[in-house]
């Protein structure tokens, strides 16, 4: 299994989010504070924001912040809204035209594994992601003020 780069990156600014608290923070900023690209994380925070996961407001003094506490944001329940495209194999598709998938018992493998997968994620949230004690150190390496 594979995140892609946009998942990654929606975790990123739910922790960064997290980590600092109700003060607004910029793209800017956490595009620094990662060294990833600014124009990736527009799209990202913009999403964010559709879903209902983060706030945010425009103006000189605008940012963003959570818009629900951390330990209600589902790690499980953000990888399947990000994801693109869950199929593992070919035969997960609209459009599999593998021959032997009548017969073949990989389809039901790989979809229990996936299965499993989505179903240890939705044991945590991003609170489980940035635990207190962790917390200090997180504001460190995220150079967040």
């Amino acid at each position: 299994m594979h995140i892609t780069r946009y998942t990654d990156y929606s975790l990123r600014v739910l922790i960064y989010l997290a980590v600092q608290g109700d003060r607004l923070a910029t793209i800017q900023e956490i595009a620094e504070s990662y060294d990833i690209s600014r124009n990736h994380l527009m799209k990202v925070v913009h999403q964010l924001n559709k879903k209902g996961y983060i706030e945010t407001i425009r103006g000189k003094k605008g940012g963003m912040r959570l818009h629900m506490p951390a330990n209600e944001i589902s790690i499980g329940i953000l990888v399947r809204e990000t994801e693109q495209d869950l199929n593992m194999v070919e035969c997960f598709s609209s459009k599999n035209a593998c021959r032997i998938a009548p017969v073949c018992g990989l389809k039901s493998m790989f979809g229990e594994a996936l299965q499993a997968f989505l179903g240890v994620l939705d044991k945590y949230t991003l609170a489980d992601v940035i635990q207190d004690q962790h917390r200090p150190q997180l504001l460190r390496l995220l150079q967040v003020a």
